[in-house]
């Protein structure tokens, strides 16, 4: 279990005083299933200088983008859809996050790296109980195992995540011995000035971007398809609270991933996608408008592709997406070279192209009625 964390069985109506050295810290009675943490983690410590982990960052972006080529199964011909929640899972959900809203503790990430930028904003997590987790993570694996083709068992739930104003999360995978299929679910979210979709790479690079509601989900193949959310959650005290359940096929064990595919990336994309006309006079700033609009010829492709059309072929286009979506002018370090955009090919086509022309989808003009005809296309969301 987490480490300093103790469980047992309680009833309805039974008080606690919680006490260290014999001083008491906390009195409090049962009203609900919960979790309780006491004290409260420390801030992170340390000044943080312009450009400290911009190195790091792109280091990281660097070998997510050879992990993401692991994994040789595939079970989506996209790699991902949006699906809903049973009506009874997300009451209880709900009602799980409304009681104990108030019992969210720091997470330290300060030795874990620079998935979430937790040096700009707080990231904060509500843990579940671990027979509550049982009961959510089985309910869910017949959904998962329908998605996926194939039988699955579970392998770890983690608690609630809260995110706040300015959050973001860096592209990446997730690990290859437990995370074979997957699911993001959105309990619940508040003072948002703008969607805050999740960001996913389909086989092929192409970048989808979904917006959630409370009680949405997304079936996604978290060790193989790259996901993130590089674009900072917007709005005054805003928040975004996920729940993420992990599974793996049935049976398999840890080599699921080099066994035969449950299904194959569609290819031979048809037509164009057009992105709507605020998008383009607006651009950059204005592709929040986007989101779920963007209409492609091809059904396949699904009404969440990316309003940018973005395509990632290579490592350096991950790091040109992070630094387009900055909310602020990317400072390098001391003695770094400058990345610019034009540095990286991030043009759809499978022919080597200029590098002086290339990366046209992250400047402010915008060709948004950009097709994207010679590319493999996976399926609808």
């Amino acid at each position: 279990g987490e480490p300093n964390t103790r469980c047992f069985f309680s009833f309805l109506g039974h008080s606690f005083r919680a006490k260290v050295d014999g001083a008491v810290i906390d009195e409090f009675t049962i009203e609900n299933p919960l979790l309780k943490a006491f004290g409260e983690s420390p801030p992170h410590t340390g000044d943080v200088q312009p450009g400290q982990f911009t190195k790091q960052i792109k280091e990281t972006l660097n070998t997510e983008w050879g992990k993401k080529d692991v994994p040789k199964r595939v079970f989506s011909s996209l790699g991902f859809s949006k699906g809903r929640l049973p009506k009874d899972v997300f009451a209880a959900m709900g009602a799980f996050y409304y009681n104990n809203r108030m019992n969210k503790v720091r997470e330290e990430w300060n030795s874990r790296g620079v998935f979430v930028n937790w040096w700009e904003t707080d990231v904060s997590f509500i843990q579940i109980p671990w027979s509550m987790k049982e009961l959510w993570q089985a309910r869910l694996s017949d959904m998962v195992s329908a998605w996926a083709g194939v039988e699955v068992e579970q392998t770890v739930m983690y608690g609630l995540r809260q995110y706040e104003s300015g959050a973001r999360l860096l592209t990446h995978v997730d690990r290859i011995s437990t995370h074979a299929v997957s699911l993001i679910v959105n309990v619940a979210q508040g003072h948002l000035a703008e969607e805050w979709p999740v960001e996913v790479f389909d086989h092929y690079g192409r970048l989808h971007e979904i917006p959630m509601s409370p009680g949405d989900m997304v079936y996604y193949e978290s060790a193989k398809n790259l996901h993130s959310r590089n674009r900072a959650l917007m709005g005054e005290n805003a928040y975004y609270v996920n729940l993420f359940t992990h599974y793996r096929p049935k049976g398999d064990g840890d080599e699921w991933h080099q066994m035969e595919n449950n299904s194959e990336p569609l290819l031979e994309e048809e037509g164009s996608c057009e992105v709507p006309a605020e998008v383009v006079e607006g651009g950059k700033e204005a592709e929040h408008l986007g989101y779920g609009r963007v209409k492609c010829d091809d059904p396949r492709l699904g009404k969440n592709r990316s309003p940018s059309l973005f395509h990632a072929k290579s490592a350096e286009d991950l790091i040109a997406w992070w630094e387009h979506t900055s909310p602020e002018p990317v400072v390098e370090e001391a003695n770094a070279g400058h990345l610019d955009y034009d540095d990286y090919d991030v043009e759809d086509d499978d022919e080597p192209v200029d590098q002086e022309e290339s990366a046209e989808h992250l400047h402010d003009e915008y060709d948004y009625a950009h097709t994207e005809d010679d590319h493999e296309v996976l399926d609808e969301l």
